[in-house]
């Protein structure tokens, strides 16, 4: 019997496919290198005509390819899971001896998620995507969806055309797939705080069945409303296919039609009650709504007059955290420079956040799209610089408070900055802690799946772009904390750096919240 070459890759590629010897086989005989030989093997047929032994060679060779494969990829199991270990260790190493009180404002809504391939059609109408500060229409939705979707960028729109939302939540809604959750930064870093053991008040207006659906132990004020906020969540995967453009990671896409939370309606409540509450920690958080939001002339700043106050009334033992968030509005993000951060002891933010926050401190314009995997030279350039911006900047404000504290959550690793000798504890646990947080949410479980696991931080990094020193991963202790001096004006400032790996979520079931839910586990172990 003769067997062509062809027909035996054929064979071999199917066999072996149907066995499921080794995913990383397949993988392999779906490569590049394997189509050429394939085709070079249809070639050689044309012109000889080997028979059996030949194929029995050729099969051989398979299967020593799929061994080494194996062995390959059970090498990088073992290394995988040696880091998740680690990772644990440093977790359970630190954990609360008590009851932390935790009070966080301001706002909450409900979730409704939906596939973005689901929701959105792409047409050739949509054209060049594009940037707009709100949404009005069903295509600059679509413009505006186009213009992060391609970066992998996350993003958040305010839409002022209720008829348009409401719409389009109802066709969400028709989706098998959608479902809803509680929403909004304040509480679903509630929720998280809630369930690290800590004593949660949110500050919050919300319906009465939106209120049946919160944990009994987290105290609410804020009263009640007739209608909940809703925020659409537009997600998308890794990969996903949109009209001509592919994500380069899995993130979301959020449009809102608020009324309460951009007017901050729990905020007299909340002051009330932190009158006779006094809290370790206070987080201010979801001030994004007020981004492009109508309000009246002056109403705004009157707001924001009033959140300065409440963390400026707080003395010296409650930390104050203050949680970033996308903003597209350069004028809300200036004053927010100028009315809020001035007050915190410690800022919370992503990738898209930094970079915005960091042009507007530095050169005075904001960023609506930056890289969603910088590189952490990058990363802790942005930080240095904007802890002395924001140092510096304190001292010229009355009643302000000095940063000694910055947590930057990417895609692929976890970096945080804290004063040596500050109020905060345990960083190097703390980073470990927002990394394992970062997969457990995303993939929607209570451990680090394996199968489900991918590091793409590379086995080594610089500390700096510009002259830095390069630090190896050390799987076995893979949080790498350095000390550094930072030289603010005539003081020398030390501060410990922690960076940690994230073993990303290959398979994500949800991606909104994450920054509140790392945020919130990174700062469990530190209050």
């Amino acid at each position: 019997m003769v067997i062509y070459y062809g027909q035996l890759f054929v064979i071999i590629n199917h066999n072996l496919t149907k066995l499921c010897i080794n995913s990383a086989l397949i993988r392999f005989l779906k490569s590049p290198v394997i189509t050429a030989l394939s085709s070079l093997l249809l070639e050689l047929k044309m012109g000889y005509n080997r028979g059996l032994k030949f194929g029995t060679a050729f099969t051989v060779l398979i299967v020593l390819v799929a061994i080494y494969y194996r062995n390959s990829e059970n090498i990088l199991q073992k290394r995988l899971q040696t880091l998740i270990h680690g990772l644990e260790r440093l977790e359970n190493k630190h954990v609360m001896s008590s009851r932390p009180k935790v009070a966080i404002g301001y706002g909450v809504c409900t979730d409704v998620y939906v596939n973005a391939k689901d929701l959105l059609n792409y047409s050739d109408e949509v054209g060049q995507p594009q940037h707009f500060d709100e949404i009005n229409t069903e295509l600059e939705l679509l413009k505006s969806f186009a213009y992060y979707f391609r970066h992998g960028a996350a993003a958040e729109r305010y839409m002022a055309n209720r008829t348009l939302f409401d719409n389009l939540v109802a066709k969400a809604r028709s989706y098998p797939s959608s479902y809803s959750t509680i929403g909004g930064n304040a509480a679903v870093m509630a929720l998280r705080f809630a369930r690290e053991g800590c004593d949660v008040t949110l500050a919050a207006k919300l319906t009465r069945s939106l209120h049946q659906m919160i944990p009994q132990v987290i105290n609410i004020v804020g009263g009640e409303v007739k209608r909940d906020d809703i925020h659409l969540v537009i997600e998308y995967k890794h990969g996903d296919i949109w009209g001509p453009y592919s994500s380069a990671r899995a993130n979301r896409y959020i449009v809102h039609n608020d009324a309460n939370n951009p007017k901050i309606s729990s905020l007299d409540a909340f002051d009330k009650l932190l009158l006779t509450y006094e809290p370790n920690l206070l987080v201010i958080s979801g001030l994004q709504m007020m981004d492009n939001y109508p309000f009246p002339n002056g109403d705004r700043q009157k707001l924001l007059r009033k959140v300065k106050k409440q963390m400026t009334d707080r003395s010296a033992s409650t930390k104050i955290h203050f949680e970033m968030a996308s903003f597209a509005e350069d004028k809300l993000l200036f004053e927010l420079c100028d009315s809020i951060i001035p007050f915190a002891d410690s800022l919370g933010m992503n990738e898209q956040e930094i970079a915005n926050l960091h042009n507007a401190m530095y050169y005075g314009n904001i960023s609506l799209v930056a890289n969603s995997t910088p590189r952490i030279a990058t990363v802790l350039d942005q930080m240095r610089t904007l802890f002395k911006l924001i140092r510096m900047k304190s001292k010229t404000i009355e009643h302000s408070r000095e940063l000694t504290r910055i947590h930057v959550h990417t895609l692929a690793y976890q970096a945080i900055f804290t004063v040596k000798g500050s109020i905060w504890k345990n960083t190097m646990a703390a980073a470990a802690k927002a990394s394992l947080t970062a997969h457990r949410h995303v993939c929607a479980t209570s451990h680090v799946d394996i199968s489900k696991a991918a590091l793409i931080l590379d086995d080594s990094f610089s500390t700096s772009i510009v002259d830095g020193t390069r630090i190896a991963l050390d799987i076995e202790k893979p949080v790498s904390c350095w000390d550094e001096t930072l030289k603010i004006e005539s003081k020398d400032v030390i501060i410990q750096v922690c960076v940690a790996p994230v073993l990303v979520c290959t398979e994500a079931a949800q991606t909104a919240g994450g920054g509140d839910n790392i945020s919130s586990a990174g700062l469990v172990l530190q209050i």
